[in-house]
């Protein structure tokens, strides 16, 4: 019976790990969500985003799957798309990391 409790612990913490690494976003996804959220928040398509944001609307695609990192003047671009402030923008993203 020792030996079963010795392996459903390691089962645990094994588990547990996987869990804690999926719950983790990196920087690019955390972004990519925010900008998802606040996209569907203010009901408007990823046409219409890249539209008033003078993006491409595979790239606000890409961005909201994780799969690129916004520079400087698109933090800005999308920022200024929601009406919110490049360090608003980015407190949400922030929030997401710690989480």
């Amino acid at each position: 019976m020792p030996l079963l409790s010795i392996v459903n612990r390691i089962y645990l913490s094994i588990l547990l790990s996987f869990l804690h690494k999926e719950a983790t976003l990196t920087i690019e996804e955390a972004f990519g969500e925010t900008i998802k959220e606040l996209r569907k928040e203010h009901q408007i398509s990823q046409e219409k985003l890249a539209e008033v944001s003078n993006l491409d609307r595979s790239f606000i695609s890409l961005l909201e799957c994780g799969h690129k990192q916004p520079s400087l003047i698109t933090i800005f671009q999308l920022a200024k798309a929601f009406s919110l402030s490049a360090s608003k923008l980015l407190s949400f993203v922030e929030k997401k990391i710690e989480t």
